[in-house]
């Protein structure tokens, strides 16, 4: 199972943009940033810090690889192709208007469609083999309570704001017309979650072919969270650090599930010889 060249190309062609723009954003935080709240502005700097430091070079490394026939790697890279999906969307739909708005259309449309496609070029079957078909009653309930658990926070606070007839309080916190985390997650990313432990519950194929992708993207997701605290501390703002318990354990509770996971894929497939892993 090889990432096909124009899915390689695209992957690395988003990680390529987004580091270069992450480096514009960590050097000309004020131009770049400016217009935004306190809170907002600090949340985008964590996401370059995440990006430049570990995101867009993993997602380099791993289109590589999985161009080379590492299945682990192709797996892998969903999960950061997603990640940057759903931050770049946050990027280019909720900051203002400014040097770097056509870098992060760019790197969406890049890495959206980098993920389709590498998506598609996953050899479902070879996967399935993979996991030898087993049950992983486990791994699918940790997806599936992660999506409920997350989609009940958003809710404890969205109908409250509705009942009241009041803005969504943590919009109002960046100062946008509507939270965008609530919209990707409710509408695309948390179903997605739920969906892919549901059928790696029924042993489906496609469980098993997203089930790695998705605990990436939960990682992932949590690490930009973990550093706003520290970018707020060293801007000078109100750091929050209630968060960084719950968000950390989840985050370390997640690699263990993945690093495990990706442990059982360690032989070749069934009936198959040793190939590039």
């Amino acid at each position: 199972m090889t990432l096909p060249r124009p899915w390689l190309w695209l992957s690395l062609a988003a990680a390529l943009l987004a580091g270069a723009g992450s480096v514009v954003g960590l050097v000309a935080t004020s131009r770049v940033y400016g217009r935004e709240t306190a809170l907002l502005a600090d949340t985008a700097v964590a996401q370059d810090v995440v990006n430049l430091a570990l995101a867009a070079p993993a997602m380099a490394a791993l289109a590589v690889a999985a161009a080379r026939g590492s299945v682990r790697s192709h797996l892998c890279l969903l999960g950061l192709l997603a990640f940057t999906v759903y931050n770049y969307a946050i990027y280019a739909f909720s900051l203002h208007f400014g040097p770097l708005f056509l870098v992060w259309v760019g790197v969406l449309g890049l890495a959206l469609f980098a993920l389709i496609g590498s998506v598609s070029a996953v050899d479902v079957a070879q996967v399935e083999s993979r996991f030898a078909h087993r049950a992983m009653p486990r791994t699918a309930g940790f997806l599936v309570a992660v999506a409920l658990l997350f989609g009940a926070v958003w809710m404890s606070e969205i109908v409250p704001d509705l009942v009241a007839g009041r803005p969504s309080t943590s919009a109002s916190d960046w100062r946008v017309p509507s939270n965008p985390v609530h919209v990707l997650d409710l509408a695309f990313f948390l179903p997605a979650l739920a969906l892919s432990g549901v059928l790696l519950l029924r042993r489906h194929p496609m469980g098993y072919a997203t089930v790695v992708g998705q605990l990436v993207w939960i990682a992932s997701t949590c690490l930009p969270i973990l550093v706003v605290p520290f970018v707020s501390s060293a801007r000078g703002h109100e750091a929050v650090w209630a968060i960084e318990a719950p968000i950390g354990i989840l985050c370390a509770v997640t690699l263990v599930v993945l690093g495990l996971l990706l442990r059982r894929m360690s032989g070749p497939p069934e009936g198959r010889p040793s190939q590039p892993d």
